[in-house]
């Protein structure tokens, strides 16, 4: 098969990918070999390229926003049959017996395991991955509409609700991008208002097409004060300049995995009547299930920018240079063998 791999991790310029060929992957005891239809290209793949994450692997392949249809179930298989269209994440597998995972946090586990980080993900024709960590994708959407939803979705969803955004709140965005643009939609069907703060044009436009009540730079202030915040932006200054717009009682949520260093927080202004500050960490599999029934239900309408296979060096290069309208996508070719 053809894939994509981390070979020496660095700036995106330097071209850190690798294309070639590598043996097709079987499946295990209760995995899915699954044929990759297409992959999002999500900022966490950046972050893995250029090393602000290592990778946990050796020329490891990335993307983990994978849609494919499942070619083959290994021993011990019975949730999918051969034929049935799924979505492989970002959360792969977790230990099931830490003191997170028995209570229902598996989220934080001791010992995860990450799509396209510890084990191969999606910039490739075939993945496998253990069938209880798989999602069955809606009718709803097509392949390139589905593959953001299964981390920007899915962690806009748990920021979310870690932002605790009151019924009919004021909702603040900073950065707006593939997980950004879809949580916005999420927020305003539950009623709410959303400011979107950000420095793409092209993402201030798509802002205002959605219904954002004010679109602004990154560092401007929302003509009112925010009841949440979600900083989708990895870029550690911007923390006070969120926190600041909070009102009283307001939370902001950082919803990457990488963030650049945070500056010191002034108590008195940032901080105090009760403003909170708090990370997301993965999620679930009941968040990855619940999102997606309420995704099809809105329904939720991913706006996408497609890459050939080919060219996940350029979407990775786009994304990085804030050129990417909503969600980047690698479509595989419809007439590969």
């Amino acid at each position: 098969m053809r894939a994509w791999w981390v070979g020496e991790p660095g700036p995106i310029a330097s071209h850190p990918l690798v294309l070639g060929d590598r043996a097709d992957p079987r499946p295990g005891p209760g995995e899915v070999l699954v044929r990759v239809q297409s992959c999002g290209v999500c900022r966490t793949d950046l972050h893995v390229a250029e090393g602000d994450l290592a990778p946990h692997q050796h020329n490891v392949v990335p993307g983990h926003e994978v849609v494919g249809i499942v070619h083959e179930a290994g021993p011990d298989c019975h949730l999918f049959k051969v034929g049935d269209r799924v979505g492989v994440p970002w959360l792969g597998a977790s230990c099931g017996t830490c003191r997170f995972c028995r209570r229902g946090s598996e989220n934080l586990c001791l010992a995860p395991t990450f799509t396209g980080w510890d084990r191969d993900g999606g910039y490739a024709e075939m993945i496998t991955a253990a069938e209880s960590f798989v999602y069955r994708i809606p009718a709803t959407f097509t392949d390139e509409q589905a593959a953001p939803l299964l981390c920007s979705g899915i962690i806009g969803h748990r920021a979310l609700k870690r932002a605790e955004l009151p019924a009919n709140g004021r909702l603040g965005i900073y950065g707006f991008g593939g997980s950004a643009h879809i949580t916005a939609q999420l927020a305003m069907h539950q009623g709410a208002d959303v400011y979107v703060m950000t420095r793409s044009a092209e993402a201030r436009a798509l802002a205002r097409r959605l219904g954002a009540i004010f679109v602004g730079g990154p560092h401007d202030v929302p003509p009112e004060p925010l009841d949440s915040a979600i900083l989708f932006a990895p870029v550690g200054d911007l923390v006070p300049v969120a926190m600041r717009a909070l009102d009283r009682g307001g939370t902001l949520a950082v919803a990457g995995i990488h963030l650049t260093d945070i500056p010191p927080l002034h108590y008195e202004t940032d901080l105090f009547q009760e403003r909170q500050l708090r990370s997301v960490t993965a999620n679930t599999r009941s968040d990855g299930q619940a999102f997606l029934e309420l995704a099809a239900q809105i329904p939720i309408l991913p706006t996408t920018t497609a890459y050939p296979f080919s060219a996940a060096n350029e979407a990775l290069r786009d994304l990085a240079a804030d050129r990417v309208r909503g969600a980047a996508v690698l479509v595989m070719d419809a007439s590969r063998g």
